[in-house]
């Protein structure tokens, strides 16, 4: 970790493709909060999740390096990107289950970006995969959902939903007229 330039800290990676970070990058938030507080020795912390702006998630763990007096002089983190695992683990659990006959009340969502996560989270669930490992074609169809869904009613969910799956707001509007062609011509 450069202490002199915490902003651009990251001095060594390998596969920076799991995080899209590269060398000169600023260590994580976290990370940085807490080797900047004084007070405390910040504590190892070991199999945590966290999701990649691009939708993947990954399971981390971040170490805390210390030299002569107990200082963090270096911070090191590994990350797994497990969205593959998590889609099997997804598959085998729908293809154990036994059926329920007891239909739980739907959570009652209090705002509307609430609603328009939640349908979000619904559009990938339809795919079966998440955003990062989707191609076009599932694209196209998580947005016709959330565009059927009603979720580009929402003010700004244009800039969240292209965000989400990694695509310009160009594309996104060229994905739901194309759709809306294909039902007005089928």
């Amino acid at each position: 970790m450069a202490a002199k330039h915490p902003e651009h800290s990251i001095v060594i990676i390998e596969n920076g493709h799991v995080t899209g970070r590269k060398v000169g990058d600023g260590a994580s938030h976290v990370a940085m909060e807490q080797v900047r507080n004084a007070d405390a020795q910040p504590m190892d912390h070991l199999s945590y999740l966290t999701k990649t702006p691009d939708g993947k998630i990954l399971k981390s763990s971040t170490m805390y390096i210390r030299g002569k007096g107990g200082k963090v002089v270096a911070i090191l983190g590994i990350n797994y990107d497990i969205s593959s695992l998590l889609m099997v683990e997804s598959a085998v659990r729908e293809l154990t289950a036994a059926g329920d006959s007891t239909q739980t009340e739907p959570e009652k969502i209090i705002n509307v970006n609430d609603v328009l996560d939640e349908l979000i989270a619904q559009s990938v669930a339809l795919v079966g995969k998440p955003a990062a490992l989707m191609n076009k074609e599932d694209k196209m169809r998580a947005i016709g959902f959330l565009s059927q869904s009603g979720a580009f009613l929402v003010t700004k969910s244009g800039d969240k939903v292209a965000k989400y799956f990694g695509i310009s707001k160009y594309t996104l509007y060229s994905y739901i007229d194309k759709q809306q062609e294909d039902k007005q011509n089928g």
